[in-house]
C-alpha cells in the first residue's frame, strides 16, 4: 500500500476514517519490464478525483450476502464523502437503488452512464467474472475488493491485461484506492494525528498477483502535485519492494528535490515455510527476504519504520526539516528470515458454485510420501535415494514480476543459482517450454534433454491440473550417455491453495489429500473460525498477540522484536475481529504456556473499538483469565473502547501509543515468568 501525505489535514471528517481501513495488507510486485507497454500505458487511469465517474458492481443490495451489505454501505459513505457514484450493476436486472440507476451489465452501464472506474464489492467465487466483464467492457479503472480469489483465476486475468491498453486493475483483495483532494474514494490515523493530511492512497492490495503494483503507485503519487510525502507499506513476498527501492533510487538521482518516503516491510521474523495471514505473504524460490527488501528500501534512500504508527512522525520530522529523523524506528533484526508460502491455481475458466469462507485457509501442505505418490500416478521416475550434492533445483510456481506461471531452475540443490523461466498462461493444452534453456542452466548436457522434458511437463501438468501454487522438487540425472534419466528426488515441497475449493468448490480430491494429524492441533482447530494462528519458536517467547490483519500482525511481531520482546505467535483474526472471534482467540493463544502476557492490537475502521473491547472483557471473565492482557484500539470508536477497558476492574491495561503499549506487554511477560505464573 501506498500513502501520501501533505501538510493539510482533509476537511470532511469521515474520510480519515475510511483511509485507515485495512490499508496495512499491502504489498505488489512490479519488475523493471511486467506487462508490455500497452498495460503500462493504463497508468494514468489511476489519476482520480471529482471528475470521476464511478460505478459498484454487487452494490445493489437486491440479494443479502455479505458483499452486498458492505458495498451498499460503502456506496452510502462514499456518496456522502463527496464521489461520484453513477449507478450500479446486478446481472439481469434493472432498477433503482440509493437514488441511482442499476443496470443489467457492465456493458450496459458503460453505454448509458460513462463510468470511468468500477468497484467490485462481490464474493470471492463471482470475483473473477466481474473483472473480466469490466474488462470487455472497457472500465478504465478497476478495483477489486475480493479475498481468496483462486490463484490461476488471476493468471487467467493477467494474460486479458497483458494484451490490452484500456483498463488498469487494483487489487485483488485491495481496500481501495481514495483521493482525499479529489473527493473521491473507491472501495489514516497515524498521519492524521502528527498533523499531516493524506492526498491519495493506494491500496495495492494482498494478492499473489496484483494488478498494480508498489513501483506503479510510486510513479503516480510522485507526479501528483497535492503529495509533499509517501508512505510505503510492503511485506515479505514477490521482488516488489526491491523493484521499488530500484525506482526510488534512480528517481532521487533525477529529481533536485525528491519527496521524502518512509517505508515499512512486514514479515521480519515471520515462520519460514507458512503463509503469514493472506495470499500473497510468502516467499517463493529466489525471492528476497523481508530483511533484503529493508536493506535495499534503505539504501535507496527510503526513511525505515517498523509499524504503522511511526508513519505520522517520521514524515512530519522529513517534511519540516528535509532530513532523516535520527530515531525512525526502523527494523533492526538480527538474522536473516527466508518465508516460504504454500498457494494453488487454476488453468481454464472454470465454473464455480458458491461455498462458505469460514475456516479458509488458503494453503494446502502435502506430506513428502504424499507428493511422491502423486509424481508416481504421472508416471514420472522417482529416485528413492540419491546423494544431495548431485541433486538441482526443479520448481514450477509464478513469476510475480511478470504475472506469468514460470519454471525455476538452480544447477545446485538450493535456490542461490534460481533462474525463471516464464511461459504463458494456456487454459488448456501443452505450453510451450523453454527446454533447452532449462536443461543449459541446470549445467546438463543433450542427452538427458527428452527425459527432463517429461519431467518438466509432467511438472506443469500438475501445476495446472491440480492448481498448485509452488511444486518444488529435486532431480537427479542416471547417467550422462544419450539414455540418461532424469528421476524426482525424495524431499518435494508441494503446496497448494484451497481458496479454489473454499470459494469455488473445485480441487476437492486435493483438499483430500491434506494430513492435518502432521500440522499442529491448535493451529488447524480455530481454522473454522476464520483465524489465522501461527506458533512462533523460542522459549524466551512470552507475549501472546491478537491482531486484526495480517500485515498489522506481522508489524506487531516485528515491532515487539525491536523493543526487546518475543512475541509467542502470530494470529490474525482476519481483519473481521468480533467479541466472539477475540473470545476464541484468547482460548488458542492460552494453549500455549510460555504466554504470560497477551497484547491485543487492533486497528481499522470497519473494526468497532467498542464492540471489541467489550469482547476482551467478556473473554476475560467467562475464560477466568490470569494473565494480564495489554489492549491497543485504534480506529473506530476508540475513545469508547478505551474507557470500557480502563473501568473494568480488570487486570486489563489500555493504551493509544503503540510503544507503550508495547513496553507493557513485554514488562509484563518479563514480571510473570520470574515469578512462573501465567495461565488460565
Amino acid at each position: 500500500m501506498l500513502r501520501s501525505v501533505s501538510n493539510t489535514a482533509p476537511s470532511i471528517r469521515s474520510g480519515p476514517r475510511q483511509l485507515s481501513r485495512r490499508y496495512l495488507n499491502a504489498r505488489v510486485q512490479v519488475p523493471p519490464r511486467r506487462y508490455s507497454s500497452s498495460y503500462d500505458s493504463t497508468l494514468k487511469n489511476l489519476k482520480i478525483g471529482s471528475h470521476t465517474r464511478v460505478i459498484f458492481q454487487g452494490f445493489t443490495g437486491l440479494t443479502h450476502s455479505q458483499e452486498n451489505r458492505r458495498a451498499t454501505a460503502n456506496a452510502r459513505e462514499s456518496l456522502a464523502w463527496g464521489t461520484r457514484i453513477v449507478g450500479g450493476v446486478t446481472p439481469g436486472r434493472e432498477g433503482e437503488h440509493l437514488g441511482l440507476p442499476v443496470l443489467p451489465s457492465v456493458r450496459k452501464a458503460v453505454e448509458v452512464l460513462k463510468p470511468d472506474a468500477t468497484g467490485i464489492y462481490v464474493a470471492a467465487h463471482q470475483a473473477a467474472g466481474a473483472i473480466e466483464e469490466a474488462i470487455d467492457a472497457g472500465v478504465p479503472l478497476i478495483v477489486a475488493v475480493a479475498e481468496h480469489i483462486p490463484l490461476h483465476d488471476m493468471l487467467r486475468i493477467h494474460s486479458m491485461l497483458k494484451t490490452q491498453s484500456t483498463c488498469r486493475l487494483v487489487g485483488a483483495n485491495s481496500p481501495g484506492i481514495i483521493s482525499a483532494v479529489g473527493k473521491c474514494r473507491i472501495a489514516a490515523a497515524s498521519t492524521l494525528r502528527a498533523g499531516l493530511g493524506q492526498s491519495m492512497c493506494v491500496g495495492v492490495g494482498g494478492d499473489i498477483l496484483p494488478g498494480t503494483s508498489l513501483r506503479d503507485g510510486l510513479q503516480i503519487l510522485t507526479e501528483d502535485e497535492a503529495t509533499e510525502g509517501i508512505a510505503l507499506i510492503g511485506e515479505i513476498g514477490g521482488d516488489a519492494e526491491i523493484e521499488a527501492a530500484d525506482w526510488i533510487g534512480e528517481y532521487r538521482a533525477r529529481t533536485r528535490s525528491p519527496k521524502p518516503i518512509a517505508a515499512l516491510v512486514a514479515g521480519i521474523h515471520a515462520v519460514p515455510g507458512r503463509i503469514m495471514g493472506h495470499a500473497g505473504a510468502f516467499s517463493l524460490p529466489g525471492e528476497p527476504s523481508a530483511l533484503a527488501k529493508v536493506e535495499a528500501l534503505k539504501a535507496a534512500g527510503a526513511t525505515i519504520v517498523n509499524h504503522p504508527s511511526r508513519f505520522g512522525p517520521v514524515l512530519k520530522s522529513m517534511l519540516s526539516s528535509g532530513s532523516t529523523p535520527t530515531c525512525a524506528g526502523a527494523a533492526t533484526p538480527s538474522g536473516h528470515t527466508s518465508q516460504r508460502r504454500e498457494m494453488h491455481t487454476m488453468p481454464r475458466r472454470p465454473t464455480c458454485t458458491r461455498r462458505r469462507l469460514e475456516g479458509q485457509r488458503r494453503s494446502i501442505y502435502l506430506t513428502q510420501s504424499t507428493a511422491l505418490d502423486l509424481l508416481r500416478r504421472r508416471g514420472a521416475s522417482v529416485a528413492e535415494c540419491a546423494d544431495v550434492g548431485c541433486q538441482k533445483l526443479l520448481a514450477v510456481t509464478v513469476n510475480r514480476s511478470t504475472k506469468s506461471p514460470c519454471v525455476v531452475a538452480s544447477p545446485s540443490s538450493d535456490s542461490s543459482e534460481v533462474k525463471r523461466f516464464d511461459f504463458k498462461y494456456h487454459s488448456s493444452g501443452r505450453p510451450d517450454l523453454p527446454i533447452t534453456a532449462i536443461t543449459q542452466h541446470l549445467g546438463l548436457g543433450a542427452g538427458p534433454i527428452p527425459s527432463l522434458s517429461r519431467a518438466v511437463h509432467n511438472l506443469v501438468g500438475l501445476f495446472a491440473e491440480k492448481e498448485a501454487f509452488l511444486l518444488e522438487t529435486r532431480i537427479v540425472v542416471s547417467a550422462a550417455d544419450n539414455n540418461a534419466t532424469v528421476s524426482f528426488a525424495a524431499a518435494p515441497r508441494f503446496g497448494f491453495d484451497d481458496a479454489a475449493f473454499r470459494s469455488c468448490g473445485r480441487q476437492a480430491d486435493v483438499q483430500a489429500l491434506r494430513d492435518a494429524s502432521v500440522e499442529d492441533a491448535a493451529e488447524v482447530a480455530v481454522e473454522r473460525d476464520g483465524i489465522v494462528y501461527v506458533k512462533l519458536a523460542g522459549d524466551d517467547a512470552s507475549v501472546g498477540t491478537l491482531v486484526n490483519g495480517a500485515g498489522l500482525a506481522m508489524n506487531t511481531v516485528d515491532a515487539l522484536a525491536d523493543a526487546g520482546g518475543r512475541a509467542a505467535n502470530f494470529l490474525d483474526t482476519g481483519g473481521k475481529a468480533t467479541s466472539e472471534t477475540v473470545k476464541r482467540s484468547f482460548e488458542v493463544i492460552l494453549t500455549d504456556p510460555r504466554v504470560k502476557c497477551i497484547f491485543v492490537n487492533i486497528f481499522g475502521g470497519l473494526t468497532l473499538g467498542d464492540m471489541i473491547a467489550r469482547g476482551v472483557v467478556m473473554a476475560f471473565r467467562d475464560l477466568r483469565m490470569s494473565v494480564p492482557v495489554v489492549v491497543r484500539i485504534r480506529g473506530t470508536n476508540e475513545k469508547e473502547g478505551q474507557k470500557i477497558i480502563a473501568e473494568s476492574g480488570l487486570p486489563l491495561f489500555a493504551f493509544d501509543d503503540f510503544d507503550e503499549a508495547a513496553a507493557k506487554a513485554i514488562e509484563l511477560a518479563n514480571t510473570a515468568r520470574g515469578q512462573g505464573d501465567g495461565g488460565i
